[in-house]
């Protein structure tokens, strides 16, 4: 039967008269409630019998003085209102997240008594009415959200004694009035905007916000127009104004329309001749390129114009993998002149089928990335297989230590490595042939595709990958104290049609020479490393604990966070866990698998251990393996049987 959530408000104010002071059983009595006066889908807790709180999915004690310090129910389905007077009896209250729920009606009035909070997430909700102004009990509030609700009334002017908040979203509400003066709290992050009523002129302490923290509402003043009509900075002195625009005479305007209308016909007139001069040396380069082509004795189709497809994404495609490679950079002529025609296979390969370079050449090519080492090409062969094949740049190295040093990269072999099948070397143009895996990668997945028809990514996947993935790097450095990775990062995970992990680019730093650019790598690079060919295993070690916190929180480690240019994604987690609000890191995804959030907390923390800042900090990567192994154990994660068949395109 489901509890009277009055009758519940009278039991926890009992207890309250009774003992004096709240304890655990009031905050139970508190969050059963809640719990009670909230549809959706069910919060899955054993209340049957007796229990502490602190056991319940979302709910966090503090071991020390035995309160719950946390609720965190993000997504949870939940509806309806929240009762007065419970809340408020969460004294030790430090976290209140209720984002992207559909919990309406006024605020409790009783939120604003807890002088511990400190983090306030509401968005995502269909709140009304105004926003109380009694913030000043809440002395210890950082960060407040109470944006895409439906809030109105004016902005709270208590806000203002706020002294240590940081962060107020209020945007997509229905907010009136002016923005008061909030000149005492240190506020780094703000956003009033799709508010159309709000008015008046913008306090100059926002002036350095960016205008999107502003656009639509009636709101004046830097970053958006002056008050007084004029675009920020625009000189206008005091006492100029509308009046000074007025005293220009016609022919002085007449005057600046001609002269801005024949400077801009000469800016076209010399971009024209500059496409012109443009187009005439690359037809000549292409002439010559196509020329030496010729050399390999492979027939070079016309390449006509260039078609997007894929899932998602626009890609390059070519009628063959030699017009691929002559709109690349030309030609596979060797510096000595002659042309070599072999296609070098390693032993353990020979089920990959019979073909030659001849074969791959015209094979159907379309462009799947341009990476640190090089770019990926997907080569659709005559006899109905894909592969994928990189053409390398940056190599300076000769053929004969170029080919000693590829056997090696050949030689290794684990089912969690995506295998080198074959090789092209003569001169300045060197290709790998890899098995194509039609998944793509992990960075793909990951953030891909964000939209409503996305298929959220469970804990067993992102785990299992994570598994695979540190198998793979495990094996390549038990070949030897010297042997890593070097360039570790999600778009180099590949997956199976089953989502296993696959490592590939595995060797290849030690190929470049010292003038190769990294790409997109920076987010996941070790603080100690500054060349790309000298990357340790302990290096290694830190990339891959940048993977496993990019798996837990959904974020992309090469984007600055929370507005902040320049704050990596390490160091965001940290400062999170060091404000003892966890559970607010991992990907939406993630929350509502509640049971394994144990198991969430201990793979966050392996992350953290892997970045540290010192080498000698950080774990060893068979160490990873075997905690990542026993936590997937853990959390009834299978593992699947190693799988080395070929995966052809389907």
């Amino acid at each position: 039967m489901k509890k009277n959530p009055f009758f519940l408000s009278l039991i926890i104010t009992f207890c309250l008269f009774i003992t004096g002071t709240p304890d655990l059983a009031a905050d139970r009595l508190a969050i059963l409630a809640i719990r009670s006066s909230v549809g959706g889908r069910s919060i899955l807790w054993n209340i049957s019998q007796p229990s502490t709180p602190c056991t319940w999915p979302g709910v966090f004690c503090d071991n020390k003085t035995n309160r719950v310090v946390e609720l965190h129910f993000p997504g949870y389905g939940l509806s309806g209102q929240i009762p007065e007077n419970t809340l408020g009896n969460l004294t030790e209250l430090t976290t209140l997240s209720l984002r992207y729920n559909a919990l309406a009606g006024p605020l409790p009035a009783d939120i604003f008594s807890l002088a511990k909070l400190r983090n306030l997430y509401l968005q995502n909700n269909l709140f009304s009415g105004p926003i109380p102004d009694s913030f000043t009990p809440l002395v210890n509030l950082v960060r407040a959200n109470f944006a895409n609700n439906k809030f109105s009334g004016s902005i709270p002017g208590s806000i203002n004694n706020l002294t240590r908040l940081a962060t107020l979203y209020l945007e997509n509400n229905a907010l009136t009035g002016q923005i008061p003066d909030l000149s005492r709290p240190d506020i780094v992050q703000f956003n009033v905007s799709n508010n159309n009523n709000l008015t008046g002129e913008i306090p100059a302490k926002f002036s350095t916000f960016p205008d999107s923290a502003f656009l639509g509402t009636s709101l004046c003043g830097s970053p958006l127009t002056s008050c007084d009509g004029s675009t920020p900075g625009s000189g206008s002195g005091s006492g100029s104004g509308k009046g000074s625009s007025d005293k220009l005479s016609g022919g002085a305007i007449a005057g600046i329309v001609i002269g801005s209308v024949l400077g801009l016909l000469l800016i076209l007139l010399v971009l024209f001749f500059l496409c012109c001069k443009k187009r005439k040396q690359k037809d000549v380069v292409a002439t010559r390129d196509v020329g030496e082509s010729k050399q390999v004795e492979v027939e070079i189709p016309q390449s006509g114009p260039k078609s997007k497809s894929g899932p998602g994404e626009n890609v390059d495609s070519y009628p063959s993998l030699t017009a691929a490679v002559v709109s690349g950079a030309g030609g596979t002529k060797g510096k000595s002149g002659e042309v070599s025609k072999k296609l070098v296979f390693f032993k353990k390969n020979t089920e990959l089928g019979k073909f030659d370079l001849e074969d791959l050449l015209r094979a159907s090519a379309e462009v799947l990335g341009k990476g640190t080492f090089g770019t990926a090409y997907k080569a659709v062969l005559e006899m109905g297989f894909a592969v994928a094949v990189k053409r390398l740049k940056d190599v300076t190295m000769g053929d004969k230590e170029f080919k000693e040093k590829i056997e090696g990269v050949g030689a290794m072999d684990n089912e969690n490595l995506v295998p080198l099948r074959a090789y092209y070397c003569n001169g300045e143009e060197k290709l790998l042939v890899y098995d194509y895996m039609p998944m793509g990668s992990l960075s793909a997945l990951l953030h891909g595709n964000r939209g409503a028809g996305r298929t959220p990514l469970n804990w067993e996947t992102r785990s299992g990958i994570a598994l695979g993935a540190a198998h793979g790097i495990t094996y390549l450095h038990a070949q030897g104290s010297t042997v890593s990775h070097g360039n570790i990062k999600s778009s180099n995970i590949l997956l199976t049609t089953s989502y296993e992990a696959r490592v590939s680019d595995f060797g290849l730093a030690q190929l470049v020479g010292p003038n190769a650019t990294p790409t997109r790598v920076d987010g996941y690079r070790a603080p100690e490393v500054t060349d790309i060919r000298k990357v340790s295993q302990k290096a290694d070690v830190y990339s891959f604990g940048v993977l496993l916190l990019e798996l837990l929180t959904g974020k992309a480690p090469t984007h600055a966070l929370l507005n902040e240019e320049g704050v990596d994604l390490p160091r965001w987690v940290q400062s999170v866990v060091r404000e003892e609000w966890t559970s607010e890191v991992f990907d939406l995804e993630l929350l509502r698998y509640q049971n394994v959030e144990d198991d969430m907390v201990q793979l966050l923390q392996l992350a953290i251990d892997c970045c540290a800042q010192y080498p000698d900090k950080r774990p060893a990567m068979a160490d990873v393996t075997k905690h990542i192994d026993e936590l997937c154990r853990s959390s009834g994660v299978q593992t699947p049987e190693p799988n080395n068949d070929i995966v052809s395109d389907s």
